[in-house]
């Protein structure tokens, strides 16, 4: 298997797609010795003023996230990005290392009583929540970090 991350993370908006390209940048400089493959930056695919069907997006993103030694997953927005969560079953089920980003800010505070307590009440709750099954894939052979400066950090670990 190559030296090669696969980047998931949704691309859809102006703010994922420049988010996704601050990040990967970032990646690259740190670790300018291994090849990072970015679905949005694969227009064969991800044009969309041109035309892919669903096997080819498929089949190229697969193929792609296969021969990669590491997956880095954004996991940030209201739910796990649905394309981002079939990429993490694909990278678990390949034995491929996962690592996470979840940088939701309503994370913090998880000690301060008054957040804890609104728990109790009905649709109350002051923190972020995020799918414990696709969580846990990630977990048992990776990690999860909440901010970009140790997910950079951490991925030493993994390659």
């Amino acid at each position: 298997m190559s030296n090669k991350i696969y980047y998931a993370s949704p691309l859809f908006s102006e703010m994922e797609y420049t988010y996704n390209e601050f990040l990967i940048n970032k990646i690259r400089e740190h670790y300018p010795e291994v090849e990072v493959y970015a679905p949005q930056e694969q227009g064969d695919i991800n044009d969309k003023n041109a035309y892919a069907d669903s096997i080819a997006i498929a089949k190229y993103d697969t193929d792609a996230l296969l021969s990669s030694s590491l997956m880095v997953a954004v996991l940030d927005g209201p739910a796990i990005d649905v394309g981002v969560a079939s990429e993490i079953g694909v990278a678990y089920q390949a034995g491929i290392p996962i690592v996470g980003l979840f940088s939701d800010s309503r994370q913090q505070g998880a000690t301060n009583k008054q957040k804890l307590d609104a728990l109790q009440q009905p649709a109350e709750s002051q923190f972020a929540y995020i799918n414990l099954y696709t969580v846990g894939l990630i977990k048992m052979n990776g990690a999860i970090y909440t901010n970009s400066a140790d997910l950079l950090k951490g991925i030493q670990s993994y390659l």
